[in-house]
């Protein structure tokens, strides 16, 4: 029987139908800042883009946490992990968030990096209605450079002077894994491995196998093409052998496998909807910043109209013992959930295994 031939959006149109239903160097101890029964409270802050000053409303949310040098106190080398998904503008992080930061914490005296590994660009990974995985880092390497070029990172890197990382390919490290989920070890860019913080810029979008694209799952980008192929779709395999309920185990590992604190979420254009690529668009006008990512996910979760009940790597966490277990534990500041929440529309659900026999099933 001949394979489909399936378009991204016609893999939504059909699969949804048919497919939903509802050398080892482990990081130090205390490394996850979402630890298992943390005490501490955890602060998100609300600040609202007023005249379009993307940069002001970015600098209001990290002065309501304590400002940069409370946030980044102890990091020494931070890498900036934009969602830079595809080429496209309407489904990725805006520049102006990152450039702020990346000023802020330069200003500070820290060492940035920005790093990215795209999923999937026309003329690259995907040819006509076929989206293919692939670990060829010829391939993978200049769909890279693309998405950078495109989407203005590589002249806003110039500008910085601050390096620009392809995390596809280069000098990688194995990272153990404590309380796996999927994996007890973890192939990372040698950049990522040895950042003292990453922090995770994603776009706030809703998406068709995750319910929510917030800080957390923006982590799905660390996944080397070269180690684990583009679109992740070997890393979704392997997790869903081990039951990984709305890819939330790949989610969580990732996390578990690097030193995360800081999450700053662009919700000044929002998608709601078919995410990570296909929803419409809402203007939140909002920049989110936490001290961790699971309760500025949280936070960003109830801003979009969602429990965070729905939201299946929230609950895996939450089983885990990872806190914040509820908004109640948050302590928010600047605008209130209340004052500036929307409901949004939302993603009609597939299941990996659902899709998985045509979206990214070829290699190229």
């Amino acid at each position: 029987m001949p394979r489909r031939h399936v378009s991204r959006r016609a893999f939504l149109e059909a699969g949804l139908e048919a497919g939903l239903g509802v050398a080892v160097t482990p990081l130090a101890a205390g490394a996850l800042p979402v630890a298992p029964g943390a005490s501490r409270r955890s602060v998100v802050s609300i600040a609202v883009v007023q005249d379009g000053r993307i940069g002001r409303a970015v600098e209001e949310a990290i002065d309501l946490l304590g400002g940069i040098g409370a946030v980044t106190k102890g990091q020494g080398r931070i890498l900036l992990k934009p969602n830079l998904v595809a080429d496209a503008p309407a489904c990725t992080t805006k520049p102006q968030v990152i450039e702020t930061l990346s000023r802020l914490m330069k200003s500070a005296g820290k060492e940035v990096l920005i790093g990215e590994g795209s999923a999937a660009v026309s003329g690259f990974n995907v040819k006509g209605p076929e989206t293919y995985r692939t670990s060829n880092r010829g391939i993978l390497d200049g769909m890279q450079q693309h998405v950078f070029d495109r989407l203005g990172f590589t002249e806003l890197a110039r500008s910085l002077q601050v390096p620009l990382v392809n995390l596809h390919s280069g000098k990688m490290a194995d990272v153990a894994v404590k309380d796996a989920h999927a994996f007890e070890t973890l192939t990372l860019h040698d950049s990522v491995a040895n950042a003292d913080l990453v922090c995770s810029v994603p776009m706030m979008k809703t998406h068709v196998l995750a319910t929510v694209s917030l800080s957390m799952k923006n982590l799905i980008g660390l996944y080397p093409g070269t180690v684990y192929r583009s679109v992740r779709s070997w890393v979704h395999d392997r997790a869903s052998e081990k039951g990984s309920p709305g890819v939330a185990y790949e989610i969580l590992d990732m996390v578990r496998a690097n030193r995360t604190g800081l999450a700053v979420i662009d919700a000044t254009s929002a998608m709601q909807g078919d995410g990570p690529t296909l929803g419409s668009l809402v203007d939140m006008n909002l920049i989110v910043a936490g001290t961790d990512p699971l309760a500025a996910d949280m936070v960003a979760t109830a801003l979009m109209g969602i429990d965070v009940a729905e939201v299946p790597t929230f609950t895996c966490a939450h089983r885990a013992g990872m806190r914040p277990a509820s908004l109640d534990e948050i302590e928010i500041r600047g605008r209130t959930i209340d004052q500036v929440k929307r409901t949004f529309v939302r993603p009609r659900l597939v299941t990996w295994p659902s899709i998985s026999r045509y979206w990214g099933a070829k290699e190229l």
